[in-house]
């Protein structure tokens, strides 16, 4: 049997890693690895490879930036001969980026049997360009994996028969589980030399603050939108230092609409270990990013989403999630409530337990 794995971007390669690694105990199975090159800057992709031990793909599409539309149509237009010569019996698409929907339609259209890691997560605002790679890619799908009971109910709601959804668990907190500890033994006893989060940052001693992540169109693209979010965050380094590793987009909309960030601790994006060791010794985490709503739930860390909706609701009802918008008032009390220790502590959602990569590979091998 051939397994073809589909990775493209940061989010995808925390949940194919273990994915990868659980398929190992099956001989008859082949593995490949396609990497689309939707992210390309080795700190957005090389060193994840390097940190997760995911082997160097097996071949990389290098489709690099574009527009949705554009994006899409090179990954489709570059894996079409790539899978009708290799023929593989199932491809596993990871997530909501453009690379998991165009894959998906390929091996659709060429008969190909698709499994959609991560399937059935809904925010209900289409005006996302996840959410409609999400709606896409589980209509196609052949075995739907979902990380948590509103992602059955979703797609059953959407007429998926039930045979076709496995309840797995999440992928993505394996490789949390499995890495945090390497990560903790790094905040009690400094960061490697060389690491990117060293220079200029205290932040595994005994100092407070919060870090931050934005990345998303509705917050970064509109010069109007992303003041407002920075002047927040301004206001929020009055009471806790701000750590800020910015994405090269975010980066780059910040420069070019002139707007200030000088008291703010900007970094480049870190690699994945050198982020979660952040991330587990936060006071609080201020995000619009899907995947760090589930690790600041797995770890117990405060989480303020920038956004209206989420499409991982267990995060809030269950986990330490709240979504504050762009409301700045919002932000200061939910901070304010924080900081005083009075924030909600959460739970662990049911299957997050390191073991969802060896659930999928136990339906795959069937």
């Amino acid at each position: 049997m051939k397994v073809f794995h589909i990775v493209g971007a940061r989010p995808n390669f925390m949940k194919v890693a273990p994915v990868l690694q659980a398929l190992k105990a099956y001989p008859s199975i082949q593995q490949v690895l396609v990497h689309t090159g939707q992210h390309y800057d080795a700190n957005m992709s090389d060193v994840f490879f390097e940190q997760l031990g995911i082997p160097a793909p097996d071949v990389n599409l290098a489709v690099g930036s574009g527009t949705h539309a554009r994006q899409t149509a090179e990954i489709m237009t570059r894996f079409e001969p790539v899978v009708v010569e290799a023929k593989p019996d199932l491809v596993l698409v990871y997530g909501d980026v453009n690379s998991t929907v165009a894959a998906a339609l390929v091996c659709a259209k060429l008969g190909i049997r698709v499994g959609h890691v991560e399937a059935g997560l809904r925010s209900f605002d289409r005006s996302m360009p996840e959410e409609i790679n999400r709606l896409l890619t589980d209509q196609l799908a052949d075995a739907l994996f979902t990380p948590s009971e509103d992602g059955d109910a979703n797609l059953l709601k959407e007429g998926i028969p039930p045979h076709k959804i496995f309840r797995v668990g999440n992928a993505m907190i394996d490789s949390l589980v499995r890495l945090l500890p390497i990560a903790e033994r790094h905040n009690r006893n400094g960061w490697p030399a060389g690491s990117p989060a060293r220079p200029g940052l205290e932040c595994w001693g005994e100092e407070r603050y919060a870090l931050v992540t934005l990345h998303r169109p509705s917050n970064v693209d509109d010069s109007a939108a992303l003041k407002s979010i920075l002047e927040s965050l301004l206001a929020v380094n009055r009471d806790v230092a701000v750590v800020f590793p910015a994405h090269p987009r975010t980066r780059q909309r910040i420069s070019d609409f002139g707007l200030k960030t000088d008291q703010l601790r900007l970094l480049d994006p870190l690699p994945y270990v050198d982020f979660l060791g952040l991330q587990s010794r936060a006071q609080v985490v201020i995000t619009d990013s899907g995947g760090i709503q589930e690790e600041t739930t797995y770890l117990g860390v405060p989480c303020l989403t920038l956004r209206e909706n989420t499409e991982r609701p267990i995060t809030v009802t269950l986990g330490t999630n709240v979504l504050v918008g762009r409301d700045p008032e919002k932000l200061r009390v939910e901070l304010s409530t924080i900081l005083s220790g009075k924030h909600k502590k959460g739970t662990i959602p049911p299957l997050w337990d390191g073991h969802a990569g060896e659930r999928i590979a136990a339906v795959v091998a069937a």
